[in-house]
């Protein structure tokens, strides 16, 4: 019925983008949090492990967790734990990315109990974005805590707030001023320093100065850099497909939809297909906002979309129930779909539901 089609040759095409925009040396830290950004975590997390990913991420531990059990020995980063899921994190060897003083001090306590030593971990610096991360003034009490013999310090990052911006960008070049002095002070009192790494899928592209020993990429492996010239470059993993479950004659003058959504300015032919806000369509992409495809012809989603369908006006196209509907593909992207709803291809991909079937091609 509906059909998320993933194409696995379009993520090796991607990973080898990436791989060319960077230095040899350069680490590839494979961001796979939230099922894999909403497609399918294992077969991807798989592919880009056989591809040479140097280590994973996700974003909490539970994720972490199901890669591990699903047979991913990988090293896999775990950017937000929560203080309740640390013994679990520790017992499924996922490597913390610290970023308070309590989550800190809550695993060296946990780590010394258990007689731990050497345990991998990472720092995370808040520069700007004003999310997560240690303050720029507490790096002497990190470098301090992070000396103690039951933890390794791996790496220490941050995360720019706006690297699809056009440069100069004021906010990314404070944050890269800060970054540096943090780094310098990390390796001023470290005989073995750790990595540094701050750019994610945008940066990649738009800093490529600052890759630093690693980057974190995660949306650019689907296709999308936000930058309609950097997409130009990767090729769009993932294909959104429907049907159309029945044709109705509608007067002129007569509403579709709830809450008379919709008012038919002469008589047309509505198709309705079994997808809605339920599904990760929400309601700002009703109201002539995105066409789909059917037939090759382009049809407008009309009036408000249904929790489990929505409906588009398909006056003028040669159609009948059963024919497939496309809402993104390799010609109306995620990304050009996602805009016209305001929103961005993260979210769009990323809410799309169970219902819909994933289907691998390789």
């Amino acid at each position: 019925m509906n059909s998320l089609h993933l194409y696995l040759t379009h993520l090796d095409h991607n990973f080898g983008v990436i791989r060319n925009q960077l230095k040899t040396t350069t680490q590839i830290i494979g961001v796979v949090k939230a099922n894999a950004y909403g497609s399918l975590a294992i077969p991807f997390t798989k592919r880009l492990v056989e591809l040479g990913v140097d280590k994973l991420a996700v974003a909490y531990t539970e994720e972490g967790i199901f890669l591990r059990e699903k047979g991913i020995k990988t090293p896999i980063m775990v950017f937000y734990p929560q203080q309740h899921t640390i013994p679990d994190l520790i017992a499924a060897n996922l490597e913390p990315c610290m970023y308070s003083k309590a989550l800190l001090e809550n695993i060296e306590l946990l780590l010394n109990k258990k007689e731990i030593k050497n345990y991998p971990v990472h720092i995370k610096y808040n520069t700007g974005l004003n999310r997560v991360g240690f303050p720029v003034d507490e790096v002497d009490f990190v470098l301090q805590k992070t000396k103690q013999p039951c933890f390794r310090l791996e790496s220490v990052y941050s995360h720019l707030a706006a690297t699809e911006e056009d440069r100069p960008s004021k906010i990314c070049d404070l944050q890269i001023e800060r970054f540096n002095q943090i780094k310098l002070q990390h390796m001023a009192a470290s005989e073995k320093p750790p990595q540094f790494h701050l750019l994610n899928s945008s940066g990649v592209f738009n800093y490529p100065e600052c890759q630093m020993d690693a980057v974190r990429c995660g949306i650019a492996f689907h296709g999308y850099a936000n930058n309609v010239a950097w997409d130009a470059l990767l090729k769009p993993v993932a294909e959104l497909e429907s049907i159309i479950s029945q044709i109705h004659q509608v007067e002129k003058g007569e509403a579709v939809g709830y809450d008379n959504g919709w008012i038919a300015p002469q008589k047309v032919q509505i198709a309705t297909l079994p997808l809605g806000h339920a599904d990760g369509i929400g309601r700002h992409f009703g109201h002539h906002k995105v066409q789909v495809t059917i037939n090759g012809q382009q049809a407008p989603i009309v009036g408000n979309i249904c929790m489990d369908m929505l409906m588009v006006d398909v006056s003028g196209i040669r159609c009948q129930a059963g024919d497939r509907v496309r809402f993104f593909d390799q010609t109306q992207t995620a990304a050009a779909f996602a805009e016209k709803g305001n929103t961005i291809s993260y979210e769009l991909l990323t809410s799309l539901g169970p219902r819909i079937k994933r289907q691998l091609h390789d």
